[in-house]
């Protein structure tokens, strides 16, 4: 945001982007938050343990579920508009008629930031198929049972960001990407606790 509160162009141009999604907003949110519930209503094995009650996954299987049924509520409210992905070069849920309203989904129990695997910060290999690293973005934190014995959405934010945004780790070891600051901050618009439009 500019010193008197006007919207910088890169965050007009989110906010443009947004607005055209033909995804509403609030299905979204409610998607997600849906798809969080569904974690803790389901139940695993003969004796039917509950994640919260019998035991509680560390934030990676946490956050595995929740990128896994986003895309399965999303599809099943978006009947026949939208699928989840079948190709490791897909977004993680397709928009079957015009593939740049697809949506890639990142989950992280960190506090703000999500991340992506280092794969999103190099250039890819000529001739190889990849998933496109610029497009729409649903990004979700959440809480970890560590920080909280019932764990929630801590926020949900939607928007654009380019492959460019992504930074890798410097170590060549490093796995994983993370995205600039400017794009945290322009790029991407807060749905939920405060919707920001």
């Amino acid at each position: 945001m500019s010193q008197r509160g006007a919207p910088s162009p890169a965050r007009r141009k989110t906010l443009r982007r947004v607005r055209v999604h033909p995804i509403d907003l609030d299905i979204l949110v409610q998607a997600t938050l849906a798809a969080w519930t569904d974690i803790f209503e389901s139940s695993f094995g003969s004796k039917r343990f509950k994640i919260g009650k019998d035991f509680k996954p560390k934030p990676q299987i946490m956050g595995f579920l929740l990128h896994a049924l986003i895309p399965l509520e999303l599809e099943s409210r978006c009947a026949g508009a939208y699928r989840c992905d079948a190709a490791g070069h897909d977004k993680d849920l397709v928009c079957i008629e015009d593939n740049q309203f697809s949506i890639e989904i990142k989950t992280s129990s960190h506090p703000t930031s999500v991340f992506g695997n280092r794969s999103y910060a190099q250039t890819p290999a000529s001739g190889r198929r990849v998933k496109d690293r610029s497009g729409y973005l649903l990004a979700v934190n959440f809480e970890k049972f560590s920080d909280s014995a019932a764990p929630s959405i801590r926020k949900i934010r939607f928007g654009w960001v380019d492959g460019a945004d992504w930074v890798g780790q410097v170590a060549q070891s490093g796995q994983q990407a993370h995205l600039t600051t400017e794009a945290e901050r322009e790029k991407l618009i807060q749905l939920f606790p405060v919707r920001e439009i």
